[in-house]
């Protein structure tokens, strides 16, 4: 087993109202024809606006857009019909597809990229991780950048703009890393580095857990009423920075593993990332047998700002045996499961599953 420790991180993080007013600051030391990658829908939304901000400080970019599902196919067209526009950086505008999309284009143009999140559903911006799908919204594999976004810029604004069920799903996205780096460190697991966790993985993990145990709920009724106070900035920082920081330092392991068997599974392949996050950190825990206190602490945290606790709730009323074990069988081909702190087997995950069902 490697001794090797490393950390990771963008080298810049920016956010707050109006934060993409500092975007054309970030990109001038890279030239004065970015490559911005987005799509459609958040093109018209804020296309006008990022073009004016751009163009008044010099910079005149070439926009691509992702149309729809971000596939290798997908990734391979936008780099190639990015090929003569001389960019020295991609920049990705929107959600978790455009900037995917985005860091696949600069995978395969060997440019460095900067993340703008349009909502803050889930950490991927500052990561190095690209999910990759087919064209049913399969995942196939998680590329990675040789290193993470040299910029990530959140603008609070937009954040709070935009449905409360994004920021909700990112909750849910980020409850889990607390668990999942205690579960990597405590064992023998890796990280997305392929190296053993530094503390700090689980000291942002922690934090993570922290500010949204004390700020989820005041949180969420800010970007339902479209504020943004210091409420809902503690959380869009846990969701997108020290959540990021967390698994990348940390490690992931069955929470996030299962959601290989959600993305199978009849309705709950409709919920979003954070909220199959969510119920799978229950099950994550009781399967390494956390006390009875503690999985209820937790599952009164998710049911107090709104996320799933049961499969019913993620589109899945009325689960067969022979579903959940369906569940639990693609669940073991994700690459997560060694960071357990028991061995994690077939059976162990769909007795978690129903122990889980069975607390109502």
């Amino acid at each position: 087993m490697t001794r090797l420790r490393m950390f990771a991180a963008p080298l810049r993080y920016i956010q707050g109202p109006g934060a993409l007013d500092a975007l054309p600051g970030v990109l001038a030391p890279y030239g004065e024809h970015p490559l911005v990658v987005t799509d459609p829908y958040v093109r018209e939304l804020l296309g006008a606006r990022v073009a004016g901000v751009l163009s008044e400080a010099g910079l005149a970019p070439a926009v691509l857009e992702l149309p729809g599902e971000i596939t290798a196919a997908a990734a391979d067209e936008l780099a190639a019909s990015a090929g003569a526009a001389g960019a020295g950086i991609v920049v990705g505008i929107g959600g978790g597809k455009a900037l995917d999309a985005a860091k696949a284009v600069s995978l395969r143009l060997g440019l460095p990229v900067v993340t703008v999140p349009s909502v803050a559903s889930n950490d991927s911006p500052t990561s190095a991780a690209i999910a990759m799908y087919d064209g049913a919204h399969r995942l196939v594999a998680v590329d990675r950048l040789p290193a993470n976004p040299h910029a990530v810029v959140v603008d609070t604004a937009l954040v709070a703009a935009a449905p409360v069920a994004f920021l909700r799903s990112g909750i849910g996205d980020a409850v889990a890393k607390k668990f999942e780096a205690a579960a990597c460190r405590a064992g023998t697991g890796v990280t997305a580095l392929g190296t053993r966790p530094l503390a700090i993985g689980s000291v942002l993990a922690d934090a993570c857990y922290d500010v949204l145990q004390a700020s989820a709920v005041a949180g969420l009724a800010a970007c339902e009423r479209g504020a943004v106070d210091d409420a809902l900035e503690a959380v869009v920082e846990a969701v997108v920075l020290l959540s990021g920081l967390g698994f990348e330092n940390g490690g992931l392991s069955l929470a996030h593993s299962l959601t290989r068997g959600l993305m199978r599974a009849r309705g709950a392949r409709e919920a979003m990332h954070g909220e199959q996050v969510a119920w799978a950190t229950l099950v994550q825990r009781v399967a390494e047998g956390a006390p009875a206190a503690e999985v209820a602490e937790l599952r009164g945290f998710l049911v107090g700002v709104g996320l799933p606790t049961g499969l019913a709730q993620l589109g899945m009323p009325a689960p067969t045996a022979e579903e959940v074990r369906d569940i639990a069988r693609i669940t073991m081909t994700a690459p997560h499961l060694a960071n357990l702190t028991v061995p994690a087997t077939e059976e162990l995950v769909a007795g978690a599953i129903l122990a889980v069902e069975a607390l109502g």
